[in-house]
């Protein structure tokens, strides 16, 4: 048995804020937005969310105090910050931290006696503030899934799912992604196609999400060389967007594999880009499903050759200092994850930590 669902609406246009205007007026009269304190502000993306909802008489406050991997305390900070006004909605801008961030504080508004940390117990709540997401990368896929990820009070990622997330409403322009640098637009390149990969070789793949994840990686193969070399070709932009979403709309199916969780603490504890950390091992992701689902490891071979060639053409190299102690943790750490239930192939401690060695500076 297979199923699909994924309620969130879709619009993908340059101009999408302006033209949806007239659906933002119909969660409400107050309006939190919740974004970064810089990028939002460059692309263009705040100033035209801010002009929309003046132009229908919705009140709003931004909190843009979201930073790259959000911790436990940035949340509690912005709820303790914002709890006394009575917001109809939330709209997050910017890349995952802030669309990551909005879900979380989404729900602990609609829920005011929740903790940070009860997020993770799905049970205790069945509520949150209408979320609107806009995605001002092409990467996360923030917009279209039911995640958040979080840095807890220990330092580590980790990631809640509830259905209530997900984003009622994601509008998504390309036209924002264009002001990316060339190093950000790998990372978020790379997340997508760890998404459309992952998801494609997971065991909760299904039919739907396997036409999905084919399209996102084709796409991702022939644009985000395009991207990196050309910035500014519109079309290899919104190429990359559309490509995103499909691969968030894979995950929000599939959820994602062991290659997530041996790339956090690199991202977490030695500032590696969440894409780029989590590239650096999706190449073991497909090598480990060779033997269960050949034929599929056989079609992303065909799409990109071998994948760490396509990855290392991107630009992709890592090499970090990690000491004996922390590789150690970092192996326990992933040894006991979740995701190894939806990851093929046999990862033992052993080749967990060979893994990590290969990032290992010596």
């Amino acid at each position: 048995m297979w199923q699909y669902f994924m309620p969130t609406k879709v619009l993908l246009s340059q101009k999408v804020v302006e033209q949806s205007k007239e659906l933002l007026r119909t969660f409400g009269k107050n309006a939190l937005i919740v974004t970064g304190k810089t990028s939002s502000r460059l692309n263009g993306s705040l100033n035209d969310v801010e002009n929309a909802l003046k132009s229908i008489d919705i009140e709003y406050h931004i909190y843009d105090k979201i930073e790259e991997n959000p911790t436990f305390e940035q949340i509690r900070a912005a709820v303790g910050e914002c709890k006394d006004q009575s917001f109809d909605f939330v709209i997050g801008v910017g890349g995952g931290s802030p669309l990551d961030s909005a879900k979380a504080i989404a729900v602990l508004l609609r829920n005011p006696s929740l903790r940070v940390e009860d997020l993770y117990e799905g049970s205790k709540y069945n509520s949150s503030l209408p979320i609107i997401a806009i995605p001002t990368t092409s990467g996360t896929g923030s917009e279209v899934t039911q995640y958040s990820v979080l840095t807890d009070d220990m330092g580590f990622k980790r990631g809640f799912s509830h259905e209530k997330i997900f984003p009622v409403l994601a509008l998504i322009d390309p036209v924002y992604t264009l002001s990316m640098s060339t190093s950000l637009t790998r990372s978020t390149g790379l997340d997508a196609l760890c998404h459309a990969v992952e998801g494609f070789l997971s065991k909760r793949a299904t039919p739907i999400s396997d036409l999905y994840a084919v399209e996102a990686m084709r796409l991702i193969r022939d644009n985000l060389p395009v991207a990196l070399k050309e910035p500014e070709n519109y079309k290899a932009r919104e190429a990359m967007a559309y490509a995103s979403t499909l691969a968030g709309m894979v995950i929000s199916q599939t959820s994602t594999t062991l290659a997530h969780v041996l790339g956090y603490p690199l991202s977490t504890f030695k500032g590696i880009r969440h894409g780029d950390a989590t590239a650096a091992f999706l190449g073991s992701i497909v090598s480990g499903a060779q033997s269960e689902i050949p034929e599929k490891v056989d079609l992303v071979r065909r799409i990109f050759g071998e994948i760490d060639e396509f990855i290392t053409s991107a630009g992709l190299s890592i090499k970090v200092q990690i000491a004996d102690d922390e590789l150690e943790r970092w192996i326990k750490k992933a040894i006991s994850a979740n995701h190894m239930r939806w990851t093929r192939g046999k990862f033992t401690e052993d080749l967990i930590r060979e893994l990590y060695e290969r990032v290992r500076a010596n």
